[in-house]
């Protein structure tokens, strides 16, 4: 009896964790791998890439593996600008988006509970409309002949200053990737807030804190591992955008994600926008790697 019910158990095991292991094992490890070879590739005469074992001997072109990929990246420092500058970007978006999702996901957590669907509807009835549409409707909001565009810059003009250009711009492009992402933040911050026993507040507060004191001494740490869920599901997406960027940014505001996109797609380098790639996969693990290690419980040692 022991021994089949510790077999059910390994069967259940299996069945319960062994979907989630092949999706990761086909569409994350499978795909790396691949990329990976890739970028050990040369590029083709004519973009792909070029053959592993020349067909001929008179063929001409390189053939083989190589680490050029990676000579090219660790040698030229505008790589890490383009990665430094995608960080800022992702950096500023994530931060952004928690100001403003903190108090609209509390508020929504201290809501009664027949408004609480409600606003949480409110808050991703963006994504029932397509995803290019309502970037391109930045473009109409942030242009130069727009209504804000005229409010923004008579308000500059009455203190002295110079026209600005809203549209394809630094400016633009963080507008529309907190327009994008907010969500992200709103949804695990009101799941965490949600789950707070509101007896702890009353608690502090008969001890005589007042609601700064409360918040920051009883919410805050509470809500911390939303936090931190939050600004991954912001910073990593962010950090790979490149439609955003295309869209509403110039010249000057490329990211790791459009150079990525123009190595496989305008250059046709496959090889190096493969090295690009993981070097953006690994940046993405490391960060995963210390934003799980941020949110793990704080451990209880007993005296």
């Amino acid at each position: 009896m022991i021994r089949n019910g510790a077999k059910e158990n390994r069967v259940t095991k299996w069945l319960v964790s062994g979907p989630p292991l092949v999706f990761l094992l086909v569409f994350f490890v499978t795909p790396s791998l691949i990329m990976l070879f890739t970028s050990l590739r040369f590029p083709g005469e004519f973009g792909g890439l070029a053959p592993i074992i020349s067909p001929t001997e008179a063929a001409q072109g390189e053939h083989g593996l190589t680490l050029e990929t990676y000579q090219l990246f660790f040698s030229d420092i505008l790589y890490a600008e383009v990665f430094l500058k995608s960080f800022i970007v992702a950096s500023t978006s994530t931060l952004i988006c928690l100001i403003m999702a903190y108090p609209l996901a509390l508020l929504i957590a201290r809501s009664e509970k027949r408004f609480r669907n409600l606003m949480v509807l409110l808050v991703v009835l963006p994504f029932a409309s397509n995803f290019l549409i309502r970037i391109y409707a930045w473009m109409i909001i942030l242009g130069p002949e727009s209504v804000f565009s005229h409010f923004i810059n008579g308000v500059l003009s009455a203190f002295g200053v110079a026209p600005v250009t809203l549209l394809f711009s630094p400016f633009a492009v963080i507008v529309g990737m907190v327009y994008v992402y907010l969500p992200f933040m709103v949804l695990p911050l009101y799941t965490n807030l949600e789950k707070h026993d509101p007896a702890l507040l009353d608690a502090a507060q008969d001890l005589g804190a007042n609601a700064w004191q409360r918040f920051w001494h009883v919410t805050w740490p509470l809500s911390l591992p939303g936090v931190f869920s939050g600004s991954v599901l912001v910073f990593i997406p962010v950090l790979g955008m490149f439609a955003v960027p295309d869209i509403l940014g110039g010249t000057g505001d490329i990211l790791i994600g459009n150079l990525i996109k123009d190595q496989f797609l305008g250059t046709r380098d496959w090889p190096f926008g493969s090295t690009l790639s993981i070097m953006l996969t690994l940046a993405v693990l490391a960060i995963t790697a210390l934003s799980t290690w941020l949110a793990r419980p704080a451990s209880i040692t007993k005296g």
